[in-house]
C-alpha cells in the first residue's frame, strides 16, 4: 500500500486516475490532457502500474491503460478505516468503484 500512496502523492498521477475512471485510454490519449512530454507521461504510468493502481493490455499496436479498482478499493478502505467511518461507507465506495470498473470493462469489450 505504501507504493500506492507514493504514486498518489503526485498531482499528475491523480489526474491520470481521474481520466481512467472515466474510460480506458492509451498513453497518447492520456498525454493529450497534459502539457508535458510523452516520456514523462510514460514515467507516471509506470509508477501507477508499479503501485498496482493501473493495468495495461496490448491491443494491436497500442497499450490500453485501465484503472485497477481492487487496489484503489484497498486504499479507500484503509483511509475510511483511519478516519473512523463505518464499514457501510466503505462498502458503498467499493460498490461505486466496482460499477466504474464494470463500465470500463463493458466499454473495452465493445471496442473489440
Amino acid at each position: 500500500m505504501n507504493e500506492s500512496f507514493k504514486a498518489l502523492a503526485d498531482p499528475t498521477r491523480r489526474q491520470i486516475i481521474r481520466l481512467l475512471r472515466e474510460k480506458n485510454r492509451t498513453a497518447g490519449e492520456i498525454a493529450d490532457y497534459f502539457n508535458v512530454s510523452k516520456p514523462s507521461i510514460s514515467h507516471h504510468l509506470n509508477a501507477l502500474k508499479h503501485a498496482g493502481l493501473v493495468q495495461d493490455e496490448r491491443q494491436g499496436q497500442f497499450i490500453l491503460y485501465t484503472l485497477n479498482t481492487t487496489v484503489l478499493d484497498e486504499v479507500v478502505g484503509w483511509l475510511l478505516e483511519m478516519t473512523g467511518t463505518g464499514k457501510q461507507e466503505s462498502t458503498q465506495t467499493s460498490g461505486t468503484l466496482q460499477k466504474a470498473s464494470e463500465s470500463n470493462h463493458a466499454t473495452k469489450e465493445d471496442e473489440r
